[in-house]
């Protein structure tokens, strides 16, 4: 999957809002929250990093081209490293996933306004 079909996917996500951070990474929130940041780099190489369910965690970061997302491991959050680490539909599940976890967390007045 390529950086640009992941960003277009997540900005499909119900609730979904988009912001450039850090001049280099797409970060696509609910909720004001980060649930997804996708880094395209110009030649081509990319990254994807998400929140897991805590289950998860250790299962995913032991597979190849899967780390603890910098800045980010201790909320359990991991990046792929190589985009074909992983087949397309089940990076989409797992970016869903992450959506939801996030989107769990949030206030009851701000999840009712999500629908």
């Amino acid at each position: 999957m390529t950086p640009a079909r992941i960003r277009a996917y997540c900005a499909s996500l119900h609730g979904a809002t988009y912001d450039l951070k850090w001049d280099v990474d797409h970060v696509y929130c609910v909720g004001g929250k980060m649930f997804a940041v996708v880094f395209d780099a110009k030649k081509g190489a990319g990254t994807v990093s998400f929140k897991v369910d805590d289950e998860r965690f250790l299962e995913l970061t032991d597979r190849p081209g899967i780390i603890p997302a910098p800045y980010l491991a201790r909320a359990k959050w991991v990046q792929v490293k190589d985009l074909k680490a992983i087949p397309e539909a089940e990076l989409k599940t797992f970016i869903a996933r992450s959506r939801e976890l996030v989107a769990a967390k949030l206030p009851r007045g701000v999840r009712a306004s999500l629908g």
